[in-house]
């Protein structure tokens, strides 16, 4: 599977389960610490706008406002649509992939920030679907290309502070792939 379609399937995924959300939950726990439902989907829609301006070349002092305050309004599942379409229209753009972009970890490449946003899109998706009782079962090819990506990277990630505790070392070899990308990403499925 190509990046683009790969974003594609992580849009899918995430926004099958903000659609899922009734009104009575969006105050509810997510498996994020601290974080509402409201506040994952603030997060989520936040960091699609933060990738638009970082592929345009903004400065990160100027991208990083985009993850704070309410981006959702009163319409949640439309903000995130409206900013899905415009991360994947940057991302299409000519260049997008090879471009400099100026992100809170450094400077990286837009095919490393397309990386991240697949794997923030897919995590989270699974995330929303714990928090609100929705179906919990991800994209199988999905779920097989983060955990290629992630897997090697599994002994740093506990320590990166983006990925809870990291993997609990206790799940089987023999474990279902998604639950190795759950676990991996410190979450317990």
């Amino acid at each position: 599977m190509d990046a683009f379609e790969a974003l594609d399937r992580a849009r899918g995924e995430f926004d099958k389960r903000l659609r899922a959300v009734r009104n009575d939950q969006w105050d509810d726990p997510t498996p994020c610490e601290g974080w509402t439902v409201r506040d994952l989907a603030q997060h989520v829609v936040g960091a699609n706008r933060m990738a638009v301006k970082l592929l345009a070349g903004e400065p990160v002092e100027r991208a990083l406002p985009e993850l704070v305050g309410d981006v959702l309004g009163d319409d949640p599942v439309a903000a995130f649509v409206q900013s899905a379409e415009a991360q994947e229209a940057a991302f299409r753009a000519p260049g997008a992939l090879a471009a400099t972009c100026h992100h809170p970890v450094g400077d990286i490449p837009g095919e490393m920030l397309l990386g991240f946003r697949l794997t923030d899109l897919t995590l989270h998706a699974w995330d929303l679907a714990r928090a609100v009782g929705a179906d919990e079962t991800l994209d199988p090819e999905l779920v097989q290309l983060l955990w290629e990506r992630l897997e090697p990277m599994g002994p740093v990630l506990g320590t990166m502070g983006m990925f809870g505790s990291g993997p609990s070392g206790e799940l089987p070899e023999d474990a279902p792939v998604q639950h190795k990308l759950l676990d991996v990403s410190g979450r317990r499925p």
